[in-house]
């Protein structure tokens, strides 16, 4: 079934993300080896060469990395992963408190809804 995608945001930035928190959620384990471009592609929905430029921004960014006999894995830096993992759960919280404050909320009362969720 093919990933769903927003058509305000380049694809390949979209794709960069969704595999990046299959990444860091443990839906694909560190170290593991990630499907071929052309399987990926088809995974999702996408030209192949779409596919392979989020792959190479992943390597960018040093989450994945290629073995040039044996393919592309994922980073068996497990601080580096611990790390990205903060960055998006901070970002999220950012987003939700930043919301919540627009709609009139002070801090000790969005530290209560949180609480209360939990």
């Amino acid at each position: 079934m093919p990933w769903e995608f927003d058509n305000d945001k380049p694809i390949y930035i979209q794709l960069v993300e969704k595999i990046q928190f299959k990444i860091i959620s443990g839906e694909i384990p560190i170290g593991e080896k990630l499907a071929s471009v052309r399987e990926l592609a088809q995974e999702a929905g996408v030209n192949p060469n779409t596919m392979q430029r989020a792959l190479a921004e992943l390597e960018r960014q040093e989450i994945v990395f290629t073995n040039r006999t044996a393919g592309r894995f994922v980073t068996d830096d497990k601080d580096h992963i611990k790390d990205l993992r903060s960055k998006y759960a901070i970002n999220k919280i950012q987003e939700v408190t930043t919301a919540l404050a627009q709609l009139g909320y002070s801090k000790d009362e969005l530290v209560e809804l949180i609480e209360e969720s939990l």
